[in-house]
C-alpha cells in the first residue's frame, strides 16, 4: 500500500467526529482504513477515539487495534481494559484484543481481570492467556505454520488440528466440559470447512450459556457470509433477552449477508430500545448502500467490491501478519 499520500489529519478528523457531523458508518470506514494502513500513527489516532461515547465504536477501535497486532497500542488497551466504568463490551474486546497482539508482557494483567465481576471480560482474559501461551510455545510453532487460515483475522484461538469430522467438531463446540479455548479452537475448525453441515452445527453454539461464545458464534457467521447462518441469526437478533453484545453482532452479521430479506430485518431494528444493536443496523445499512451507490472511491485500495462490515474488518489483514 502506498502511504506517501495518506492524510492523517482528515481521518483524524473523520474517526473523531470534530465536526460533530460525521456519521457513524463514515467513521468506520475511516477507522477500517486506519487499520489497513497500521502504521504508528493510525494506531495513535485510533487510541484518540476512545473518548467517544458509542460502544460500538470503542469495541471497533479495540478490535482494529488487535488486528494490527502492534504492541504500539498495549498501554490503551490496558487503560480500556482497567476502566471498570467502560462497557463490558468495549473491555471485553481490549482483552481480546491483547491477546491478538499476543506478547507475553500481557500476561500480568490478563490474569489480574481472571477475577473480574463480568463473565465475558473474565472469559475473553482466560482465553487471550491460553492464546498467548499456546503462540510462545516452541512445541506449536510447526502446528502453527502448517494450519494458516483462509481467512484473514487474528483469532482468539487457532483451528483445531484434532479432527476434520463436523460431528466430532460440534460435539467438543456444544460441550461445556471443555476448556474455552478448546470450544473456540473447534469453532473456527468448522469455519474453514464452511459447508452448511458445519454452520448448522456452528448455528447450535447460540444457545451457549455464555453471551461471549454467542457473541463470536455470530462474529464467524459474518466471517462466512452463508446463507444457512440467516435463520439462527436472525431469531438472535430478534431476541430481545439477549444480550446486546451478541445482538449487535448478529446484526453486523446479518449485513455482511446482504439479501433483501436480511436488509428487511435490519431495517426493522434500526429503532431498537438497545443504542449498540440501533447503530449496528444504521452502519450496517449504510455500507451496503454505499457500497452499492458507485462512491467506492475512498479505500485505499481496499476491494471496491466488498465495503460490507466483516469485509473492512478483514481486508489488510494479511498484509499486517
Amino acid at each position: 500500500m502506498d502511504l506517501s499520500n495518506v492524510d492523517y489529519a482528515k481521518l483524524e478528523a473523520s474517526l473523531c467526529n470534530t465536526s460533530g457531523t460525521v456519521s457513524l458508518a463514515e467513521r468506520f470506514r475511516s477507522l477500517f482504513t486506519l487499520k489497513n494502513i497500521g502504521t504508528n500513527e493510525s494506531i495513535d489516532i485510533i487510541a484518540k477515539a476512545f473518548s467517544d461515547d458509542s460502544e460500538l465504536l470503542k469495541h471497533e477501535l479495540a478490535y482494529c487495534l488487535g488486528q494490527i497486532g502492534n504492541p504500539r497500542a498495549n498501554p490503551t488497551l490496558e487503560k480500556v481494559l482497567e476502566d471498570l466504568s467502560e462497557h463490558e463490551m468495549v473491555r471485553h474486546e481490549a482483552a481480546e484484543a491483547l491477546g491478538a497482539i499476543g506478547c507475553l508482557e500481557s500476561l500480568p494483567i490478563l490474569e489480574k481481570f481472571l477475577k473480574d465481576e463480568n463473565e465475558s471480560v473474565v472469559d475473553t482474559c482466560e482465553l487471550a492467556i491460553d492464546k498467548i501461551k499456546y503462540e510462545n510455545d516452541p512445541e506449536n510453532k510447526a502446528e502453527l505454520e502448517a494450519n494458516k487460515s483462509q481467512y484473514n483475522s487474528v483469532d482468539p484461538a487457532p483451528p483445531t488440528t484434532e479432527t476434520r469430522s463436523v460431528g466430532e467438531l460440534e460435539e467438543i463446540l456444544t460441550s461445556p466440559k471443555y476448556k474455552l479455548f478448546k470450544r473456540y479452537r473447534a469453532m473456527f475448525a468448522l469455519r474453514e470447512i464452511g459447508t452448511t453441515e458445519a454452520v448448522l452445527a456452528l448455528a447450535k453454539g447460540l444457545k451457549d450459556k455464555s453471551a461471549l461464545f454467542r457473541h463470536e458464534v455470530a462474529y464467524v457467521f459474518g466471517q462466512l457470509q452463508h446463507p444457512a447462518s440467516v435463520p439462527a441469526l436472525t431469531e438472535c437478533l430478534q431476541d430481545k433477552n439477549e444480550v446486546h453484545m451478541v445482538r449487535h453482532e448478529a446484526a453486523e452479521a446479518l449485513g455482511s449477508i446482504a439479501t433483501p430479506e436480511v436488509l428487511a430485518t435490519l431495517d426493522s431494528f434500526k429503532a431498537d430500545d438497545e443504542q449498540v444493536v440501533r447503530e449496528s443496523c444504521v452502519v450496517a445499512l449504510d455500507m451496503y448502500e454505499y457500497e452499492t451507490s458507485g462512491e467506492l472511491q475512498y479505500a485505499n485500495g481496499l476491494d471496491a467490491q466488498h465495503q460490507n462490515m466483516h469485509s473492512l474488518k478483514l481486508a489488510g489483514a494479511q498484509e499486517q501478519s
